[in-house]
């Protein structure tokens, strides 16, 4: 590893947090030194992530790096233990280049200013520290940080039904959240030593029933963020009613915490739980990609249907965690790299849409594409990295994930026919919603009232400078993917065999088990059975 003194994920997570507090005090009636203020603080930090990477990051080592662990409450046994690996790396930097962008969005906010960007950096530091947290108590308060700001950014500057939109965020995540700490507690005063450390609980040997009972919890937890089915309800609504630049943040960054969980603790900490659960969460992967695709058809609203596309996208990363291969690994982190530069851009797009028509309601829009001819490029430019437009990062992400879970020697044939198969219908799906979007918004004939002469003003200088952000790495990492996969593959291939090597025992025990001759009181047998024929 590459030693530095310097505090430098402390001071990452912290920086945004400290510089909020500033705020308040700037002399600024109007809000415009405010929002150069905290774009300033986005940016800078941002810089130093990078640089703090560039100059301290072993891309080759998988292990954490840049640690640091200072002793916070000890009688609550909670440290400030924080690094980074190829798991979280690469989504650091993607918080913070996404919620830079987001300031940067959010140009035109006038309705209190201050406080809207002291949320704005507070959500920053914490999206940081969920990613960055080694200590299983430090990343439950950081998860708990990151939800009041959302919160508050829905119900004040949303759209007519925010608070209903705001109060259903707050009640699925919150609940969902005690997942996670019940989950923590359970694996923390297991056993002789208690510690919230998340390698030191890795290390403990649990009972296969506890396993997988704290594995269904996080399931649980991380099935409300990613969203997995049926616990997605609340995110069509969030952004429906969000801004577009919490949108940006919200289905950029946020949503990819839920996919992060899932391969730091359910699978890398959980190995033998996983090996049981992975059949269900390709299951579930497959109803997500099928269903958020089907329902993305009926919406007429413009974020509701982008929404819902984000829930059918986010099923390939299940698929990809249950496919007990690294290529499968590999690109569940990919696609959730690609999906959050996509779906920023989109829901960004969707914004300066509704900035010049002041509705979101595609049946009434269309003919636009001739008077917003940058905002239609641009559009359609994030519509086709959607669809898994080959050059694009997209299809690397999902390519990699159906070659992952094909290969997989895990599964039967028939199963990995079926998942592939059903898969598929999702790719088939994607264009025709997408496509059918950007008729009804681009093409045919303006409505009366929205075809008058200068209604509409084309995307200006900053408009573009954010989509292009937001585009070319896309474009970037779909041309050259080993841009992004080089900063996590090591990490993602460690995981995998960590995972592989448990995976012959449990199917020794499926084996016999299923001829009488094993009898496991952790493993209740009428639970066991329907798995059966499908790991070989």
């Amino acid at each position: 590893m590459i030693g530095s003194q310097i505090p430098w994920i402390t001071t990452i997570i912290l920086l945004p947090l400290l510089a909020s507090l500033a705020i308040p005090l700037i002399p600024d009636k109007e809000g415009k030194t405010v929002r150069w203020y905290a774009l300033g603080v986005g940016m800078a930090n941002f810089l130093l992530t990078i640089h703090a990477f560039w100059r301290h990051y072993d891309l080759q080592n998988s292990q954490f790096q840049l640690q640091e662990t200072y002793s916070w409450i000890p009688q609550l046994g909670l440290n400030w233990s924080v690094g980074v690996d190829g798991l979280s790396m690469p989504l650091i930097v993607l918080s913070g280049f996404v919620t830079t962008l987001a300031i940067l969005a959010s140009w035109k906010v006038n309705r209190k200013p201050r406080l809207f960007y002291v949320l704005m950096l507070v959500m920053y530091s914490a999206q940081i520290g969920v990613f960055a947290a080694q200590d299983l108590l430090l990343f439950f308060l950081m998860w708990e940080l990151e939800l009041i700001p959302v919160y508050l950014l829905i119900s004040i500057w949303g759209g007519e039904k925010r608070l209903y939109a705001a109060t259903k965020f707050i009640l699925y995540t919150a609940a969902g959240s005690i997942f996670i700490l019940v989950a923590a507690l359970a694996m923390a005063f297991y056993g002789d030593t208690v510690t919230f450390d998340m390698q030191q609980l890795a290390q403990k040997h649990y009972p296969i029933g506890m396993e997988l009972a704290v594995y269904a919890g996080f399931l649980i937890a991380y099935g409300v963020k990613l969203p997995i089915f049926p616990l997605h309800t609340w995110l069509p609504d969030a952004h429906s009613q969000a801004s577009a630049p919490v949108s940006m943040i919200l289905a950029g960054v946020l949503l990819k915490m839920g996919g992060y969980g899932l391969i730091r603790m359910n699978m890398e900490m959980l190995p033998d739980a996983h090996i049981r659960f992975a059949p269900v969460l390709a299951v579930l992967g497959v109803v997500n990609i099928i269903y958020g695709a089907l329902t993305a058809f009926a919406q007429d609203n413009l974020k509701r249907r982008l929404a819902y596309s984000s829930i059918s996208h986010m099923g390939f990363v299940l698929v990809g965690i249950a496919s007990f291969t690294a290529l499968g690994t590999n690109g569940a982190m990919l696609q959730m790299i690609s999906h959050g530069l996509i779906a920023a851009a989109l829901f960004f797009l969707s914004g300066v849409t509704y900035d010049r028509t002041h509705t979101l309601a595609m049946e009434n829009m269309g003919g636009m594409a001739k008077q917003m001819p940058k905002v239609f490029a641009l559009f359609t430019a994030g519509a086709m990295a959607s669809l898994a437009l080959p050059g694009m990062s997209g299809f690397v992400g999902e390519l990699s994930i159906f070659l992952g879970m094909s290969t997989s020697d895990a599964y039967n044939s028939s199963f990995k026919v079926v998942m592939v198969l059903l898969a598929a219908v999702g790719l088939i799906l994607t264009p025709i919603y997408l496509l059918s979007m950007l008729r009804q918004v681009f093409y045919g004939t303006a409505k009366a009232e929205l075809a008058m002469d200068n209604y509409f003003g084309d995307a200006n200088p900053r408009e573009i400078f954010i989509a292009l952000c937001l585009l070319i790495p896309i474009v970037g990492i779909g041309l050259y993917p080993k841009v992004a996969t080089q900063t996590y593959d090591v990490k993602t291939v460690a995981v995998t065999a960590q995972v592989r090597q448990v995976l012959p025992v449990v199917a020794q025990e499926r084996t016999n088990l299923y001829s009488g001759k094993f009898n496991a009181p952790s493993l209740p047998k009428a639970k066991a059975q329907p798995l059966l024929g499908i790991l070989e």
